[in-house]
């Protein structure tokens, strides 16, 4: 099995990091799709990987930098030569989302523009994803996989679920937490897992500043939590992502995140602080992620 992160950044154009993405590649060559947010598909493409090659996508929740490159990803997809429907599985809000995506919304001109063209009328259900909006247990199974998920704590369920993932496959169990405060649900999913794939936004400092400044959502992990969750979980080895931009020394970065984050404590110092606060629970296998980076299991 290999686990390539495609994309391990936040909500901001990162100019180092790609938004939220993880592609599974299976020894028999299936791969299976953990989000899609900006620059998802190009980061494939470097990765050797041919966006019509992955026929499901997994969506733990709706905020954009999690999905806002399924888009550009089932378009360049159809492109590509997709053969058949791509499948999309995600909270109550995912079909929605779809249905205002393709023929009968945003990309509606670029369809019927391309689908002009007799290749690109042969495929077109390549631009028709078919939805399973789905609720916490068994999501899929296939000959190969068994994906289970449950709710986590990110955004308000009112509005709609947030997931975390527990995937089995070739004896291997790899867990996604999506989004997600500290909760018992994400240590029931990975627990005992061969790899945990955990959100680290915010160091803890950043996590109080966002608390008290009431700018954006604080429903995040630290790396001081984080450390706790894989150990209480027995992960035998654990991803640190989703990096809310604490670590960039870009200008234009800092001058987005002023309203939010304390800037004068940004930079790649930090990253040093939050292995730091991992290790102070966890002493197994730890990787900071960086975009592209492989892992093996």
């Amino acid at each position: 099995m290999k686990i390539t992160m495609l994309g391990t950044g936040a909500a901001l154009p990162d100019p180092d990091r790609a938004q939220s993405s993880i592609l599974v590649t299976l020894e028999n060559g299936k791969n299976y799709l953990f989000d899609c947010g900006e620059g998802s598909t190009r980061q494939m493409v470097k990765a050797n990987i041919n966006p019509a090659d992955v026929p499901w996508v997994f969506l733990s929740h709706l905020h954009y930098d999690h999905v806002c490159g399924l888009p550009f990803f089932v378009l360049s997809s159809w492109v590509f030569n997709r053969e058949g429907k791509l499948k999309v599985f995600g909270p109550k809000g995912t079909q929605d989302f779809v249905d205002h995506s393709f023929e009968n919304g945003a990309f509606r001109v670029d369809i019927q523009a391309r689908a002009a063209y007799p290749a690109r009328q042969k495929n077109i259900e390549a631009v028709r994803p078919e939805v399973f909006e789905v609720e916490p247990g068994l999501m899929y199974e296939d000959e190969d996989v068994k994906i289970y998920i449950d709710v986590v704590d990110h955004i308000p369920s009112e509005i709609t679920d947030c997931f975390g993932i527990r995937m089995e496959a070739e004896g291997k169990v790899v867990a996604f937490s999506g989004d997600t405060a500290p909760c018992e649900s994400m240590i029931r999913l990975a627990q005992d897992a061969d790899l945990l794939i955990h959100e680290c936004t915010f160091p803890e400092s950043f996590l109080k500043h966002r608390a008290e400044s009431g700018v954006g959502t604080f429903a995040h992990t630290s790396p001081l939590q984080l450390g706790e969750i894989a150990r209480r979980a027995n992960v035998k080895s654990l991803v640190a992502t989703h990096f809310g931009h604490y670590d960039s020394t870009s200008p234009v970065i800092k001058r987005a995140a002023a309203n939010h984050l304390p800037v004068d404590l940004m930079g790649p110092e930090r990253l040093d602080e939050v292995a730091r606060d991992i290790r102070k629970s966890y002493k197994g296998d730890l990787r900071l992620a960086t975009d592209l980076m492989r892992i093996d299991l």
